[in-house]
């Protein structure tokens, strides 16, 4: 006998809820904006949309369902079932952050204040997504590819935006970097103008294919997040081009290379086709490792591991 769909709304804390909880009261919040020259119309009217449309979408669950809200903060804390039908409510963002801890669960994303979002994401009105929570079959499905990090230990990690390896308080990292090949065995490494720490006795106009670095860090993004933090560091090197939403490629940067006689820039930036991988070495005590802007969720990798970035199998299944 099957089992019945549980109904699982993904929400995020509001700014408003934030504000009232730090400063005790609605009045006392107002007052804290107002002296500084904001007030809280908009803050609290985003808050009313967004409760709005999550007591929508709970109360159409039929009553032989069962039913979970869960904060993003929550995440990954809670187990999800194949049998959820999940509804995201909030921003693009949100079903990003949920996207890692899914295997192929169906998403439906709900803008509860449409025009303020982007909606790259969360495509639908409360109404139609509703109407898909209920009828799932009838949703048009995008099948959008996710990123993996793996260390030489085992652990890994998923992410549907981009991956971050860096310092965890945003000092120098070091590691070596070893650029993935194209699918003609060549090496895409961006930037031919390194500094002296950068191979010698090549050829001229070749690129190396490994490279020790000191930078702020190295992220490597998807299509979904081909919109974001890929869009700028893209657009600091004069536009390259960026994988599309469902496209099985992703793009990897390094953030602000140094140059100096043991490290270079060359390298610096690239696509990842299927099958390959970039390949960190951490020279650093320690480095993180971590997706879709989750830093609570992350991976450590100390001095010498190996951290391996590449596509990963599975995808997020998003109701367009």
């Amino acid at each position: 006998m099957p089992l019945r769909p549980r109904l699982v709304v993904v929400h995020r804390r509001s700014e408003f809820a934030e504000l009232v909880e730090r400063h005790a009261t609605v009045g006392q919040a107002e007052f804290y904006l107002r002296t500084r020259g904001r007030d809280l119309t908009q803050v609290r009217a985003a808050h009313e949309a967004a409760a709005r449309a999550k007591d929508l979408v709970v109360a159409a669950a039929p009553a032989d369902w069962a039913v979970a809200q869960v904060e993003r903060a929550d995440l990954a804390r809670f187990l999800f079932q194949r049998e959820d039908r999940i509804v995201v409510v909030g921003q693009d963002g949100l079903v990003a952050n949920a996207a890692k801890y899914l295997s192929d669960q169906l998403v439906i994303g709900v803008d509860p204040a449409r025009g303020a979002n982007p909606g790259v994401l969360v495509r639908h009105s409360p109404a139609r997504g509703i109407a898909l929570m209920l009828a799932p079959e009838k949703a048009k499905v995008a099948e959008l590819t996710m990123a993996r990090a793996t260390l030489d230990d085992g652990q890994e990690l998923t992410a549907l935006n981009d991956i971050y390896l860096g310092h965890a308080s945003h000092q120098t990292a070091r590691y070596d970097l070893a650029a993935p090949a194209d699918g003609n065995g060549r090496t895409d490494g961006g930037r031919t103008d390194g500094g002296p720490g950068e191979q010698s006795g090549r050829r001229p106009g070749r690129r190396p294919t490994r490279e020790a670095q000191a930078s702020s860090g190295v992220v490597v993004g998807t299509g979904t997040g081909a919109t974001g933090w890929c869009a700028s560091l893209a657009g600091d090197r004069g536009g390259r081009a960026l994988p599309g939403l469902t496209e099985r490629r992703l793009a990897w940067f390094v953030r602000e290379a140094w140059p100096s006689p043991t490290t270079g820039r060359t390298l610096t930036e690239g696509i990842i086709e299927p099958g390959a991988e970039l390949t960190l070495t951490v020279r650093s005590d320690q480095l993180v490792v971590f997706g879709d802007g989750l830093e609570a969720d992350r991976l450590t990798a100390l001095w010498g591991q190996d951290v391996r970035i590449g596509l990963a199998e599975r995808r997020l299944r998003l109701a367009v």
